[in-house]
């Protein structure tokens, strides 16, 4: 089967619903290829054969059926229309309907859209770039966080990948799906919203108050570091939208031919996918023609393998780093670069997200259906299971937790989830803790007490709003500086032999 513009390939989903439209994340049936005359001559007569069978087929099909596969629905819908105690619309219960047969595929991300959200998902490709920036879909009956984008108000409130979103502004989301639950959490810049969350590993539902905000359109970040005089370049990949191919490629030339490195960090954490097109045309950059990207699966048998109109191999060494926010277009990027480029994978395993769904046209309304599964070039399935790092790493502890969220200050004998979140802050800022596990001991009072004397705060060693606020600040600071980042320091480690 060909993978047209036709195809969501479900790098993320719903990126466009509660931010980071712009960037084009969906995987949408958007011609993204259209200004590429070599790809529309090789693919048009290739559409052109797959429409005119598909309609063949369609004929067929319908030649079978006999008005009687109809009768029951059609008799249905006219009982519950007479009898019914109130009043109901025919095109709600035809609706009903569609959606009883999609929910019978039993796949997170088959879904029918009606005319109302049909619209809704139009208007926000085309116009809304204000959200939290965070990407999601529906697993295992949970709208669930696939990854916040980098620098995003999800990412700075603490939403963390595989958060499980219970409710939106005190509204449980048990049941809706992934279109109904994104329409709660959209609004403009500058308002907020509250999701109250279940995290792994975290006993009570925690609240997370989030300011929605502008998300950037700016999609790739290239950084030099130079360890034992050797230059290695650095390009962050935040999504892939479709300008990004292009941001990647004029950042790496400049990397190449200004800098000079002689190493190369490509950047996937916390990529929640994107465009199949622009992680096929960043490959280019370092596949041959003959090297395989991607396969795909349909039905338990396996399909077609795909290839770029690569330019080879490059000189130098290059190392991807990944993590379990790295998720479908990251998964291919990673896979092709451990399987085929050989390079290390360095960091967590991936999300674990590799269908792709067709949209088509339905009436008013829109009909979504996973169509395929793509594998890495290997053949392995990456849906569900993620890409294996070559090289594990963890980032230390205060990478992963969040911001302390208290309407009363933190003291000593108090004891939950609040604390812990505090204990593991300070002890990633170097006071010295004899436990994080939410008992707010004496130990605990006397670190709080320190931190407070040096950053001249009132000494009570208690967690105040004041205190908070600045073992926060100090965090976010932390974690973004590249010297406590494990994962992109051992990457230049091995790309440089030190």
């Amino acid at each position: 089967m060909n993978i047209s513009k036709k195809f969501f390939i479900s790098m993320i989903l719903i990126a466009l619903l509660i931010g980071a439209v712009a960037t084009g994340l969906t995987m949408q049936a958007m011609d993204t290829t259209a200004n590429d005359p070599t790809t529309e001559k090789e693919t048009d007569g290739k559409e052109e054969t797959d429409s005119k069978n598909d309609q063949e087929e369609e004929s067929e099909s319908k030649e079978t059926k006999t008005p009687d596969e109809f009768q029951s629905l059609d008799r249905a819908i006219d009982l519950i229309q007479a009898n019914f105690v109130n009043e109901v619309e025919r095109q709600e219960l035809i609706n009903g309907a569609i959606e009883g047969m999609v929910s019978e595929l039993d796949d997170p991300y088959s879904e029918y859209l009606n005319a109302e959200m049909t619209k809704q998902f139009n208007q926000s490709l085309e116009s809304s770039f204000e959200g939290i920036g965070a990407e999601v879909t529906k697993r295992d009956e949970h709208i669930t966080i696939i990854a916040p984008l980098k620098g995003s108000p999800a990412e700075e409130a603490g939403i963390r990948p595989n958060d499980r979103v219970i409710e939106v502004d005190g509204e449980s989301v048990e049941d809706y799906t992934v279109y109904e639950a994104t329409s709660l959490i959209r609004g403009e810049k500058g308002t907020d919203v509250v999701l109250t969350i279940d995290r792994p590993g975290v006993e009570e539902p925690i609240e997370i108050t989030i300011t929605r905000d502008t998300i950037p359109l700016t999609t790739v970040y290239s950084d030099v570091m130079e360890q034992d005089g050797k230059k290695v370049g650095v390009l962050e990949i935040r999504s892939f939208g479709e300008g990004t191919a292009k941001e990647f490629n004029d950042q790496l030339l400049k990397l190449e031919d200004e800098e000079n490195i002689e190493g190369l960090v490509i950047d996937v954490r916390g990529n929640p996918g994107g465009l199949f097109d622009s992680v096929e045309s960043i490959l280019a950059n370092f596949l041959g023609p003959d090297d395989p990207f991607v396969m795909t699966e349909r039905r338990g048998e396996k399909g077609e393998a795909y290839y770029t109109n690569g330019q080879g191999r490059k000189d130098y060494p290059i190392a991807v780093l990944v993590n379990e926010g790295s998720a479908s277009a990251s998964e291919i990027l990673a896979a092709a670069f451990k399987e085929v480029v050989e390079s290390e994978i360095i960091g967590e395993t991936t999300f674990g997200k590799g269908t792709v769904q067709q949209a088509m046209e339905l009436g008013d309304g829109m009909l979504k259906v996973t169509v395929m599964n793509w594998l890495s070039p290997h053949g392995n399935q990456i849906n569900e299971v993620g890409v294996e790092p070559t090289i594990e790493v963890k980032q230390p502890d205060y990478f992963y937790t969040t911001l302390i969220q208290t309407d009363e200050p933190l003291k000593y004998n108090m004891n939950g989830a609040e604390v812990e979140k505090a204990q593991i802050m300070l002890k990633g800022l170097g006071y010295e803790m004899n436990r994080t596990d939410g008992y707010f001991d004496k130990q605990t009072t006397k670190a709080v007490e320190g931190f407070q004397k040096e950053h001249d705060l009132n000494v009570t060693g208690e967690i105040n709003e004041k205190t908070e606020e600045k073992l926060e600040t100090l965090i976010l600071e932390a974690v973004e500086n590249p010297e406590n980042d494990r994962q992109l320091k051992r990457a230049v480690e091995e790309i440089t032999g030190s």
